[in-house]
């Protein structure tokens, strides 16, 4: 019963959360500035931490510790699709005021999907105890991919087969029309390309998806904790866009921190028959490996960062 209760009274704050950002967010009025974006993250964070505490109140030490651990996980990784956002929209050359609404829709898509994969998920564990090992591989391989990558050069939005077949199927209208996903011309209805725009962020996210989900399951199968962290890291990704958008390219070392991230779970998964690695020490070495590479990015600034600073009189 209190379990049952759980998902009721989370599912409402979440809800009634997502009210209240939806009357205070204008679109219309383009993106938030900095100091609104970075305002609105720290609410989000101060949201995410009030939770940890209510489930530590309701469920005990050990949850709580397993959802700080998966929260901080999946905050971070999302901190990486927001590097692909930023690409999406520069390639297709978005204008700033439709940029919050396709967040705004993509946040509320991700909410969704991620909640169904999560599910599907639990299903899978609790049925073929095996799939964490497959998780694992995944985990491993999508690190090593990460830590090698050029993120940049290897985001190409036109060879979504999604965003593909959407051009195919359906006629598209040559130019943005505001903030409009669609228009009727001549009594034909079109898609716009910001429509195009928010297909691109929505299955580029799924394929996130595919990667942290995974990476909480190291954490625990807990669906509670699994769903509630996974929902509270996305729900302050709007936000935090807009507060590193003008920072991103500061913290160039963050995807080998988050790459080893994910290799460091992966081999965890694997071998979790053979040893047992704590919470909060899974904990600390994800909050560590964080800590160093923004440390890393700081103290070792791009070459391109160094010229472009302004001289010192």
């Amino acid at each position: 019963m209190d379990h049952a209760l759980h998902w009721t009274g989370f599912n409402l704050f979440v809800f009634l959360l997502l009210g209240l950002d939806l009357i205070t967010s204008r679109p219309q009025d383009g993106p938030l500035t900095l100091r609104q974006a970075i305002t609105r993250s720290i609410f989000w964070i101060l949201v995410g931490l009030g939770v940890n505490v209510w489930v530590y109140h309701e469920m005990g030490a050990p949850q709580a510790m397993d959802f700080l651990s998966a929260y901080l996980l999946e905050k971070s990784l999302s901190v990486d699709n927001l590097f692909v956002f930023l690409i999406i929209f520069r390639y297709f050359k978005v204008p700033q005021p439709s940029q919050q609404r396709v967040l705004l829709f993509g946040v509320l898509g991700a909410l969704i999907m991620r909640g169904s994969l999560i599910f599907v998920g639990i299903g899978l564990v609790n049925r073929y105890h095996w799939i964490l090992y497959l998780f694992g591989i995944i985990l491993i391989v999508s690190g090593i991919k990460m830590g090698m990558s050029d993120e940049e050069a290897d985001v190409d939005p036109e060879q979504n087969w999604v965003v593909k077949w959407v051009r195919r199927h359906f006629p598209l209208h040559p130019q943005y029309v505001g903030r409009q996903f669609f228009v009727n011309i001549d009594g034909c209805r079109l898609i716009t390309p910001l429509f195009i725009v928010l297909v691109a962020i929505e299955t580029t996210d799924l394929v996130f998806a595919l990667d942290s989900i995974p990476a909480v399951f190291a954490v625990t199968q807990d669906s509670f904790i699994v769903y509630s962290s996974n929902v509270m890291a996305i729900l302050g990704l709007r936000a935090l866009y807009f507060a590193l958008a003008g920072m991103m390219g500061m913290f160039h070392y963050l995807q080998i921190g988050l790459s080893v991230i994910l290799v460091f779970i992966g081999v965890e998964m694997l071998a979790s028959n053979y040893v047992h690695i704590s919470t909060p020490v899974e904990l600390g070495v994800i909050a560590g490996l964080l800590g160093l590479s923004v440390a890393a990015s700081i103290l070792f600034p791009k070459k391109e960062e160094i010229e472009a600073a302004p001289e010192e009189s």
